[in-house]
């Protein structure tokens, strides 16, 4: 297993999540992201109580608390793909205590591209598998390839639900990216493109 630490960056519809999981399969990483890390240690026991009973309830896990997960994951591996977090100011300085970073990626794309990318998603209204209406179209429009199933477009994936989900971002996650363009760290890759160019791009920055 390799033992390359990266944290990758980026606003919703970047490509975090497909990123990740090429630079996994290709190094042998981990891949922690926040919700994972979270429902693995549901029961993992904090000072402010489990994850497990702020989900339960509905209700936003405390900084804390993902603080406490997020680092329980990271001792456990040996090289990662960490996504997902940090998600504010507080979270970033408290991971700079807590572990070195080798790589710290930001996907750069403009945001009238993430608007096209994340309100053209469908999703199998069955099994889940997600589809797009221009890059990944399936066979029969609005039929899931997978089990035929109608494919639907997501609440959140609204036209103006993602402009407020890219607020939200500006808002409280891009002081994130700031933090470690100011500090050195930043790679800024660019997020446009195939997958494949992207990942050429990703992969030109470890193998640096």
């Amino acid at each position: 297993m390799s033992d390359h630490r990266i944290l990758l960056l980026g606003p919703p519809g970047a490509g975090k999540g497909t990123q990740a999981k090429r630079l996994t399969a290709e190094y042998d990483l981990d891949h922690i992201t926040t919700g994972d890390a979270l429902r693995q240690n549901k029961e993992m026991e904090t000072e402010y109580g489990t994850p497990g009973e702020f989900m339960d309830a509905g209700e936003l896990v405390p900084d804390p608390v993902v603080n406490e997960i997020v680092v329980a994951a990271l001792a456990d591996a040996d090289g990662f793909v960490l996504d997902g977090y940090p998600r504010n100011l507080d979270q970033a300085e408290f991971l700079t205590e807590e572990t070195d970073l080798d790589y710290v990626v930001f996907l750069s794309v403009p945001e009238d591209v993430l608007v096209e990318r994340l309100t053209g998603r469908r999703v199998c209204s069955e099994c889940g598998a997600n589809y797009h209406v221009e890059f990944d179209q399936p066979e029969e429009e609005g039929v899931c390839d997978e089990c035929g199933a109608e494919l639907i477009q997501r609440e959140d994936d609204t036209e103006e639900t993602v402009r407020e989900r890219l607020r939200v971002y500006r808002e409280n996650t891009e002081p994130v990216v700031e933090h470690y363009r100011d500090e050195g760290s930043l790679v800024e890759v660019s997020g446009e493109g195939t997958p494949d160019d992207v990942f050429e791009n990703l992969r030109d920055v470890v193998e640096s």
